[in-house]
């Protein structure tokens, strides 16, 4: 784990809160703690954090809001949702908010500290990753930029739009299986995550739709793969 990496906890139920933050101090972060959606958005425009927590239910602002404000300013900080809820469409609707995992309480602090060690050290090796170029058919694709070039066309990428593009790129031509391309980006073979990366193909597909050279391909009960 990086060392004082920085955690903003978004948690209205003060007793949970302060066993979270001793527990994560304890561990090494330094936390700030927020009692509600709204002085959690306001903490992260002040703040450079290296990972969200955040309560679904919350008073002013709920959690789903507040990712979707962090995802409108940074696509690299990770989110986790703490909640109680555990019903499918609030996971999905998690996820669609911008959330990179979701934790069900009650839940044992070694489980949220693994969880967490996982999703700061994929960010902490983005930020040192060597930049890559790929061409694609007429396309080329710039990792370190989030960019997809066709001529003077310029197709700006969120950074897990760019995540799955850089692991197909680097198996170019080749069947992925599902649950594999789960585990490289996302870290974690889930329904919920699965449900996620569906989104996310469509997305690429629709960038490559002016060239029908590039085909990112299902193939059925087994996986993908991007042909160019």
């Amino acid at each position: 784990m990086p060392n004082k990496a920085k955690v903003l906890l978004a948690e209205d139920d003060t007793s949970l809160a302060f066993v979270i933050k001793d527990n994560l101090e304890e561990a090494g972060y330094e936390v700030v703690w927020c009692s509600d959606g709204e002085i959690a958005w306001q903490q992260f425009q002040k703040n450079d954090f290296d990972i969200c927590l955040l309560d679904v239910m919350m008073p002013v602002k709920d959690g789903f809001t507040v990712a979707k404000k962090i995802r409108q300013k940074s696509d690299i900080v990770p989110v986790l949702f703490i909640t109680a809820r555990s019903m499918e469409q609030d996971k999905l609707d998690g996820f669609k908010s911008g959330a990179d995992d979701y934790i069900t309480k009650p839940f044992s602090m070694q489980e949220l500290l693994m969880r967490m060690d996982v999703f700061l050290r994929r960010t902490k090796k983005m930020h040192f990753e060597k930049a890559h170029e790929y061409s694609l058919g007429r396309m080329r694709f710039s990792f370190a930029d989030l960019k997809i070039y066709d001529g003077d066309k310029v197709t700006p990428l969120t950074q897990r739009e760019a995540d799955l593009l850089n692991f197909f790129c680097q198996h170019l031509n080749k069947v992925l299986k599902r649950e594999e391309v789960l585990l490289s980006v996302w870290g974690k073979d889930d329904y919920f995550l699965g449900r996620s990366m569906d989104v996310f193909i469509t997305k690429l597909r629709k960038h490559f739709k002016e060239d029908p050279s590039i085909v990112l391909e299902t193939i059925h009960g087994i996986g993908f793969r991007l042909n160019a």
